[in-house]
């Protein structure tokens, strides 16, 4: 089972141990990665950002053609795992949908711990290229082998995220995160969706409330010279990734614009 998780799953309604079975041979997140997902946080007891979960699940479920999925079924799916799996109410949720041959649809929900938590991330440069914009563009699908990997990589050198560059060496995303550049003339920056990234919850809330951020290709060199590097997504926020392949990235220490990223975070809606 991944680091933190907690042995205890909701499946279509139903709580069961996590080592039980409980996808079908005929799944199609199991057959042919065919699914979609979302992850949340749980903070003091609320779901952060819930409304735009359920409505990534609802979106992701209706291009993938996996059927529909109510809103009140993510909603007591979150309650129901939180309560009974995080009774402190800190953690982490996953939700995926699926469906079967038959065409039915399947919400299956785990949760987990979320084990350290540091404020200054390091990170070291995915070598595999990024496989670029694909059919689910934007999409959290369950289809996640390069990033999978990336994650790997990032965990076998001892730091916290990977970076992803594509073929043209632009930068991407983080396997865990989507990233924001700030140039040494603190013009902050992160890539398009269209470069294969994942439209992530707190990406969308960051562009919305700092609308002067740059959406554009940033070529590897640009990276390495950055005056900050920010990676943010809905379960941790805005952490500051200070080294990158062990290098500092600016003055080594966290900026202006992190603190501001954290700051658009900080409300749930």
């Amino acid at each position: 089972m991944p680091a933190g998780a907690i042995e205890l799953c909701w499946v279509d309604g139903e709580l069961l141990p996590a080592r039980s079975a409980v996808v079908r041979a005929d799944d199609s997140a199991f057959r042919e990665g065919r699914g979609c997902l979302t992850t949340l946080r749980i903070a003091a007891g609320r779901p952060r950002f819930l409304a735009r979960h359920v409505a990534r699940l609802r979106d992701g479920a209706s291009a993938l053609r996996l059927g529909k999925i109510d809103e009140s079924t993510i909603r007591h799916a979150v309650a129901e795992l939180a309560n009974a799996a995080l009774p402190d109410g800190e953690g982490a949720i996953r939700l995926q949908v699926s469906c079967d041959a038959s065409g039915a649809t399947h919400l299956i929900g785990s949760a987990r711990a979320l084990g350290k938590d540091p404020g200054e991330w390091s990170a070291v440069i995915f070598e595999r290229p990024h496989d670029g914009a694909s059919l689910g563009a934007g999409l959290k699908i369950s289809s996640r082998l390069t990033l999978s990997l990336a994650a790997d990589a990032a965990r076998a050198a001892g730091v916290d995220e990977a970076v992803l560059l594509n073929a043209r060496g632009e930068l991407v995303e983080g396997a865990n995160s989507n990233l924001f550049v700030v140039s040494r003339d603190a013009v902050a920056a992160t890539p398009p969706i269209s470069s294969g990234a994942v439209a992530g919850i707190a990406r969308g809330l960051v562009l919305e409330r700092i609308p002067e951020i740059e959406v554009r290709a940033i070529p590897r060199l640009e990276l390495i010279a950055a005056a900050e590097l920010i990676a943010v997504n809905a379960v941790r926020g805005a952490r500051p990734i200070t080294r990158l392949d062990d290098r500092s990235i600016g003055s080594g220490k966290p900026g202006a614009w992190s603190q501001r990223l954290a700051e658009a975070l900080a409300d749930d809606e």
